[in-house]
């Protein structure tokens, strides 16, 4: 049998890649200095105009909630509902509503908290993530609707096709995994809750949650803080790299290629070849992305679908944001990847099932 060697052995391939994409950066970032100094000063006042006053509070008080037991409250309230529609347990329902409220990151942050206190296996997580990576109203309406289209009656349709196409990922996911055990109930911890009362019930988790925690406010506020300003600052460098990322690429005419490759395959589907650019620019960065969905000038119906295409995908920005808040858990990135995907073609695909009732 012949012996398998060091060079041979198929785990140094991803390394092998990573290590000639990071040399390809390195170069473009010496042939193009003020570009790439330029591009990262946007993504770093984007970061600190628009993500830190919209995520930071979100992170805070997540951790509060966690501390005080708030979100074991509504985990039992909502069991209920989430154990035979989702196959997660009630206390996922506290993610869903966060993570559709405040967008990307804020489901994957909270998910990652609820798998290191053993609320959520990595299964559940899994498909908790897959479900909970939105973008958030204020971006879907302001931004992209008013912003990009300059048109807030497309809000609704987005809305629908967005959310709508993330609830559906959720149904499917139930099937992930399916083998994998399920977190214990909160009726599954104290039996004689049973008894009581489901509100009565919940109330008591909530009591015990926060006995167990112990810190005192003071003290859970710092962590909170303390927590939430780590997290901002990977948020902020994953932002600031993704901006200089996208502007080499330009300049060296990476871009231009992908996006010629990209309106070939759309005329051959018979597809709007100027939606290309922001396939594109979406796959990299959602809020490009939505620009130039905005921006394609080829009717509404199809420029709204790749807006809903662009916002499911979430750009490779989120997808780095998200697989770092799940560097420290076991829970991996094949099914995220997966599940946005699946999404983006279900969101564009609602947007033209659904254009005759919501259309604007």
């Amino acid at each position: 049998m012949a012996k398998t060697t060091l060079k041979s052995r198929p785990f140094l391939q991803p390394y092998a890649l990573a290590s000639f994409a990071a040399l390809f950066i390195a170069l473009l970032m010496a042939v193009f200095p003020e570009e790439t100094l330029e591009s990262a000063l946007r993504g770093l006042d984007i970061w600190w105009k628009v993500l830190f006053p919209a995520l930071f509070p979100f992170f805070v008080i997540s951790e509060i909630m966690l501390g005080f037991g708030v979100v074991h409250f509504f985990g039992k309230l909502l069991d209920p509902l989430m154990r035979p529609l989702f196959r997660l347990p009630g206390i996922g329902g506290f993610v869903v509503a966060m993570g559709y409220v405040s967008g990307y990151p804020v489901g994957a942050r909270l998910t990652a908290q609820l798998w290191e206190q053993k609320l959520v296996n990595r299964a559940e997580g899994e498909r908790l993530v897959a479900f909970t990576t939105t973008s958030d109203p204020i971006f879907l309406i302001g931004a992209v609707s008013v912003g990009f289209f300059h048109n807030a009656a497309l809000a609704p349709l987005l809305a629908a096709a967005h959310y709508g196409g993330a609830l559906v990922i959720g149904l499917l996911m139930r099937f992930h995994d399916r083998h994998a055990p399920l977190t214990g109930s909160a009726a599954a911890a104290h039996p004689s809750a049973g008894r009581r009362s489901r509100l009565h019930e919940a109330l008591r988790e909530m009591h015990f949650a926060r006995l167990e925690d112990g810190r005192p406010f003071g003290k859970l506020l710092q962590d909170a803080v303390q927590s939430a300003l780590r997290l901002m600052v990977v948020v902020g460098g994953l932002v600031v790299f993704f901006s200089a990322l996208m502007e080499l690429l330009t300049h060296a005419g990476i871009v231009a290629a992908l996006s010629e490759g990209m309106r070939l395959l759309f005329g051959w589907a018979g597809l709007p070849v100027r939606l290309a650019d922001a396939i594109i620019f979406g796959g990299f960065e959602v809020t490009l992305g939505s620009r130039a969905a905005g921006e394609a000038g080829t009717g509404l119906m199809h420029q709204a679908a790749a807006a809903a295409w662009v916002l499911s995908w979430a750009g490779l920005s989120v997808h780095a944001q998200v697989a770092s808040l799940l560097s420290r858990t076991d829970l991996r990135y094949k099914p995220l990847l997966l599940a946005r995907l699946a999404h983006s073609f279900i969101a564009a695909a609602l947007v033209y099932l659904l254009w005759g009732w919501l259309a604007p």
